[in-house]
């Protein structure tokens, strides 16, 4: 059993261990966002089983976990394909624990975290000398019970990566307005990171709440937000 990062979504993102590994798979468990092309370089006699989680229709964790366990002591080579690295809010994990409780060897692929290369793909350095001191990443899913949690870790020198939080993006800056950080602070939105369908949205901490984005997309708040450092074709000015 393999549990394989898949990057943030661009094929050539993939480190070459996982390449490797997928090339030789029996059976690919894949996340729902892993980019088609990716699952292309599978043996076309390998069997696909996806388990992406959706609102209203998504497989549960232990679900999850024990169709691993099954897989693992049926086939060599099962690979377990997340989206961008297994334990930055993968739950990699917990899916590792699982195994490792049951008896199934598994070994790690990291991959690259759509966290810090998302940004990345609009231009966004989320560290820049003298503009941002640090990066905080978190998901949108921190106000499960502490509606406080934005309030708390809002710093203006640092930058802060948001994933999975679209849906709360006007609660989000409310908590960070709140905490402290001004409502002019620079907001970029950058969906489908690394995809022919990425866009990217620049506009103000004051605005995130009314732009016009969808999921998937990385929200990333602060100064170094502004920066672009390459040029992005698909980019829409707001605000």
């Amino acid at each position: 059993m393999y549990l394989v990062g898949a990057g943030p979504g661009d094929p050539d993102l993939l480190t070459l261990r996982a390449a490797r590994i997928l090339a030789n798979a029996d059976v690919v468990v894949h996340d729902r966002l892993i980019d088609p092309n990716v699952l292309a370089l599978a043996p076309r006699d390998a069997e696909l089983i996806d388990v992406g989680k959706v609102p209203g229709g998504s497989s549960t964790q232990s679900i999850i976990n024990d169709l691993l366990i099954s897989l693992g002591r049926q086939h060599e080579n099962v690979v377990r394909l997340k989206g961008g690295d297994p334990f930055v809010f993968g739950r990699g994990g917990e899916e590792m624990m699982a195994l490792h409780e049951a008896g199934v060897e598994c070994d790690v692929v990291p991959g690259v975290t759509s966290a810090l290369s998302g940004p990345l793909a609009a231009g966004i350095p989320v560290t820049h000398r003298g503009v941002a001191r640090g990066v905080t990443v978190v998901t949108g899913h921190a106000f499960d019970g502490d509606d406080d949690y934005f309030r708390r870790i809002a710093h203006p020198e640092l930058s802060l990566v948001i994933l999975m939080g679209v849906a709360r993006r006007a609660s989000i800056a409310r908590q960070l307005t709140l905490g402290g950080l001004s409502p002019a602070t620079p907001v970029a939105v950058i969906e489908n990171a690394w995809t022919a369908r990425q866009r990217v949205v620049r506009s103000t901490l004051g605005e995130l709440g009314l732009l016009d984005v969808s999921s998937p997309a990385i929200i990333v708040v602060g100064p170094a937000a502004a920066l672009r450092l390459r040029d992005v074709a698909s980019v829409v000015a707001a605000g």
